[in-house]
């Protein structure tokens, strides 16, 4: 079975005027979930004048929450501590199915791009020169995969290079170690660990950090293209909050001084979103799985069959879906159009 991804595109909203900085929520916080991408104290710095802004903008206190994993922000949402993330689509997907998240907006890549791609990296001196060579010597390389809820560092790789192959990538290596996207990129840069997961956002990052260690690695892998990332606010949120925050989010980014302050987050803008955008990365995960069921050698015929057959009908389901939202989509008038 192979993965179809459909790029969901999304109207902007227009006419919204920008909220006054006096006007208030119905909390005096509002906390914001930050995934762990890196270390807090890199992400610290690079996050803290955005939230400043939306603090000033809005008329309320913004507090960071940062975790050292992706679970926790998950849960962190999950039991009312934070109000609204920055997630992977991974990430998003668990906090919309596990945390009472909604999807409400998508990051815009500063590059332009419509998403990025993950990658396998190996050392510049590797002897590694393509992810056949990674398979065929698995079981004496010390493999940093990445955070189980990150969808570049994790999913992705674990579809396209592991299970399309059949391969269990828990049990193929020497050794595993679990880490986020910059630890995998040092590590292999350091020759601590042989092959790793990491993207290509993360490496313009990197090649801005730590030039030095960018130039040592080599890309042997790199996927199709995955979505930009998307924020998500928990639904139980107060109505006016909502509005408020669609109000800051989709006219930032305008100004030359908020492109600078989002700069280093490597964004532009922001574009309305919602549960719809996860479509194509739930449809990816069940092919993961039904891959990994399918080469289950434990299952009995019968156990496996009746498996397949459970998620061959949400993947109907969900194509089906798919289909009908393009439908929709190129039955839509255009903008010159309407006007």
């Amino acid at each position: 079975m192979t993965f179809k991804y459909r790029r969901l595109v999304l109207p902007l909203m227009a006419g919204i005027g920008l909220v006054a900085s006096a006007q208030l929520f119905a909390a005096e916080t509002l906390k914001f979930g930050i995934i762990s991408t890196e270390s807090s104290q890199n992400q610290r710095p690079m996050w803290q004048p955005f939230l400043d802004d939306m603090s000033q903008s809005l008329g309320v206190e913004v507090e960071p929450f940062f975790a050292t994993d992706y679970a926790a922000v998950i849960q962190a949402m999950r039991f009312d501590q934070i109000d609204l993330a920055w997630y992977g689509n991974k990430s998003a997907m668990e906090a919309v199915d596990r945390a009472g998240g909604e999807v409400f907006a998508q990051t815009i890549p500063e590059s332009g791009e419509p998403g990025y791609w993950s990658l396998m990296i190996v050392h510049e001196d590797s002897d590694l020169h393509s992810i056949e060579d990674v398979l065929a010597n698995a079981s004496d390389l010390v493999f940093g995969n990445g955070d189980p809820n990150s969808t570049s560092g994790y999913l992705v790789p674990g579809y396209y290079v592991f299970a399309q192959n059949g391969v269990d990538a828990s049990s193929a290596f020497k050794r595993t170690l679990n880490s986020n996207h910059e630890t995998n990129a040092l590590s292999v840069a350091n020759q601590q660990v042989d092959v790793a997961t990491f993207n290509t956002e993360s490496m313009a990052r990197l090649e801005i950090t730590a030039p030095d260690k960018a130039e040592q690695l080599r890309v042997v892998w790199t996927s199709p293209l995955i979505p930009s990332d998307p924020l998500v606010w928990r639904s139980n949120l107060p109505e006016e909050t909502k509005e408020n925050l669609r109000d800051f989010f989709f006219n930032y980014g305008e100004s030359d001084e908020q492109k600078e302050i989002l700069a280093p987050l490597q964004w532009s803008h922001f574009a309305p979103s919602s549960n719809d955008s996860l479509l194509p990365i739930r449809q990816l995960a069940l092919f993961s799985e039904r891959a990994d069921i399918a080469n289950d050698q434990s299952l009995s015929d019968a156990d496996r069959e009746a498996q397949l057959a459970t998620l061959d009908e949400q993947l109907d389901a969900l194509n089906q879906r798919l289909e009908e939202m393009e439908e929709a989509e190129s039955d839509a008038p255009s903008d010159a159009n309407a006007e």
